[in-house]
């Protein structure tokens, strides 16, 4: 896993939390902004599942980058 802080879109991750997406890869769309165009320090992720799209707004504590050679868990 990556410590590393800049994040760039496409990059992949492991879902930490909540719950529900816990364990699961998925990619970074972008960081979250609010309405006035301000980031809100979270960042969009959209999921890896087999039936459904899911994109789930995250904390940087509530996943963690993967090596960009790293095989899928």
């Amino acid at each position: 896993m990556l410590k590393s802080r800049q994040l760039l879109v496409t990059q992949k991750v492991l879902v930490l939390h909540p719950a529900y997406v816990a364990g699961k890869l998925g990619v970074v769309c972008g960081e979250e902004l609010i309405s006035n165009g301000r980031p809100t320090g979270r960042w969009l992720i959209q999921v890896d599942c087999t039936s459904e799209h899911i994109i789930v707004s995250l904390s940087r504590d509530e996943f963690e980058l993967l090596n960009q050679d790293a095989e899928q868990v």
